[in-house]
């Protein structure tokens, strides 16, 4: 049998075979950027048979415009496999990917479980809707693959079974967000927990304002490219638009969280790593806000949220220019705007360098791709890993439940229970559509 009879009997997407299907589907395509590359094993690269086997599943903006480059460019990574739901975002993938390595052999795929029954496939790099997250990365651990997941989780309960799923099958898992190798959150945690700002009383957190649109709830003819059941997957069925889909599935509540899970799990994480509880929480939540309505849009719109965590430290989070401050007994240390320069109160802090005794938190300068790689060979946790930020996304999913109740909570984060309340205990999971239920661990 020939590579290309190989390659159709697995069901395989090659270019002629795309533009074919694509062509009797009358669906256009749009010609992909490439990456360049060095030759697949020439210039001191990892030998092929050496590299860790790599399976794309979402390969929409992020996927493909963040996350793909550094793994193509990695000497240690093989992307063998893509997956999308929509056939053009697909072709854009395998084509680049082929383009890269100067061959046809990435397999393409509508369906995430053709990639993870592949046996030659170490890990995964999930970068899907957030209601898609959890499910595929349990199923995925239970094929025996690493995974590289992008934040966050869509309910509370879903980051403890994930956890006790990386733990139990003892895969490596890496929360998918760059902030722990930014220069500058890095260094306002390290300022922090070395006591620069003295004791730590009050930290202020801004997030992104949203779009200043509903979105429209008309329902619309499915594009023939789009496989819209699968998209929907767990959640309610609802009649295709396109303001559903793709990136604006973040502000609506069956697919994801709003603005307050999509920037919190960057921001909350800097603030929880500064403050010395990113394997805890806060004690204490209270928050206000307003929803969408009028269109399709229903996540949060405004809000106004103040933690209260064990040790004293006050968290609060509004809307605005993405920013960050850090307030102490002695000083404070902060920037505004997305990975803007570090400020301080006086120059002592700002210029104030962290010693060999002292504590330096772990990063990876290379980003998380890197770090997950290396993790996948050294068997250790990543800079990220999987409970640090489940705790992370707890913070997010806590202030939307705050939010929709309009009361003060109590939390234990010990026992990740909410103290005293049922009807908000309930809200740390959501019901899912057949047959798309958890899988057990």
């Amino acid at each position: 049998m020939t590579k290309r009879a190989k390659r159709a009997a697995a069901g395989q997407w090659s270019r002629r075979g795309f533009l074919q299907r694509a062509a009797a589907a009358g669906v256009a395509v749009v010609a992909p950027q490439i990456v360049p590359s060095s030759v697949l094993g020439l210039g001191g690269a990892t030998p092929p048979n050496n590299r860790i086997t790599v399976g794309f599943i979402g390969t929409g903006d992020h996927g493909v415009n963040w996350n793909l480059g550094p793994y193509l460019r990695h000497p240690d990574a093989q992307v063998v496999a893509a997956c999308d739901v929509d056939a053009k975002r697909l072709f854009r993938a395998t084509e680049t990917i082929n383009a890269h390595y100067k061959n046809e052999d990435c397999f393409g795929t509508k369906d995430f479980r053709e990639v993870l029954a592949r046996k030659d496939i170490d890990a995964v790099m999930i970068s899907t809707p957030d209601h898609w997250h959890t499910i595929i990365s349990l199923l995925a651990i239970q094929a025996g693959k690493d995974v590289q997941c992008e934040k966050p989780t869509l309910t509370i309960h879903e980051g403890k079974v994930l956890i006790e799923a990386v733990r139990k099958h003892k895969r490596v898992f890496q929360t998918s967000t760059e902030d722990r190798a930014v220069p500058e959150y890095h260094r306002m945690a390290e300022l922090v927990r070395n006591g620069r700002i003295g004791k730590l009383q009050r930290i202020e957190v801004i997030l992104p304002k949203q779009p200043q649109t509903a979105g429209d709830p008309t329902p619309q003819p499915v594009p023939p490219e789009l496989d819209y059941e699968m998209w929907l997957g767990p959640a309610p069925f609802a009649p295709y638009t396109r303001d559903r889909v793709h990136w604006n599935f973040r502000w609506i509540w069956d697919y994801s969280g709003g603005i307050i899970c999509d920037w919190g799990t960057h921001l909350f994480d800097t603030a929880q790593w500064a403050n010395d509880t990113e394997r805890s929480g806060p004690v204490e939540i209270e928050g206000s806000g307003t929803h969408w309505s009028g269109g399709l849009y229903d996540t949060v719109k405004d809000y106004d949220v103040t933690y209260r965590y064990a040790n004293g430290v006050v968290m609060t989070c509004k809307p605005g220019n993405p920013s960050l401050k850090f307030i102490g007994t002695e000083g404070w240390v902060g920037n505004t705007g997305w990975r803007g320069a570090v400020q301080a109160s006086i120059p002592e802090i700002l210029n104030s360098r962290i010693g060999p005794n002292e504590l330096h938190l772990y990063t990876n300068p290379k980003g998380e791709h890197d770090d997950f790689l290396q993790c996948v060979r050294s068997r250790n946790d990543p800079y990220f890993p999987v409970d640090i930020g489940h705790r992370v996304s707890t913070v997010c999913h806590l202030a939307n439940i705050a939010i929709k109740l309009g009361r003060k909570l109590r939390w234990d984060p010990q026992a990740e229970k909410f103290t005293g309340d049922e009807e908000a205990n309930r809200m740390q999971d959501r019901p899912r559509r057949d047959p798309w239920q958890l899988p057990k661990v």
